[in-house]
């Protein structure tokens, strides 16, 4: 062989060793572009993952927020229908104490009695105003009286504080 054919040989093998080394870095250069926008793509996701956890957990503590703001306001009815209670029961006594043929006693005994039947009746008084259902409901209920009319009035508030039953009756007395 002559050597211009070993020279041209040698300059081929060359090229073709750069053309190799060239394309097999566009390889992997192609491949780390794709793993690149894969992790730019799994990254946006996680973002978007994030941001929705984060929504989910602002309406989570608002929700609770709401919840411990309706059981204090449960509270606070509980603790009013228990002081109307009391003070409709010491009236109740003291319209005894007033009334020539009854005696105090036996009318605490008497108002005692009625708001126990109306208890066991389904509908809790306002001394009672606790959970009515056993599921978180408030329920109250009022009964005046006065020369001229009574009234009656029954309200229930379910466990999320909405009110649910609101009912008022008057009748005039004869």
């Amino acid at each position: 062989m002559s050597t211009g054919v070993i020279i041209a040989i040698v300059v081929v093998a060359l090229i073709l060793l750069a053309l190799f080394v060239f394309m097999g870095r566009k390889g992997r250069e192609r491949k780390l572009d794709t793993r690149r926008h894969e992790a730019r793509e799994i990254g946006r996701e996680a973002e978007r993952d994030r941001a929705g956890a984060d929504r989910t957990r602002a309406e989570a503590d608002a929700q609770a927020a709401e919840a411990r703001r309706q059981d204090a306001l449960a509270r606070e009815r509980a603790a009013e229908a228990d002081e109307k209670h009391r003070q409709a029961r010491d009236r109740h006594i003291e319209a005894a104490s007033h009334h020539p043929d009854m005696d105090e006693k036996e009318a605490a005994a008497e108002f005692d009695r009625r708001h126990a039947e109306q208890r066991e009746g389904g509908a809790a008084t306002a001394g009672a105003a606790g959970v009515g259902n056993g599921e978180g409901s408030v329920q109250h209920h009022e009964h005046t009286e006065t020369p001229g009319e009574e009234r009656e009035r029954h309200f229930e508030r379910n466990e999320q504080g909405e009110v649910v039953r609101d009912e008022e009756y008057q009748e005039p007395r004869r």
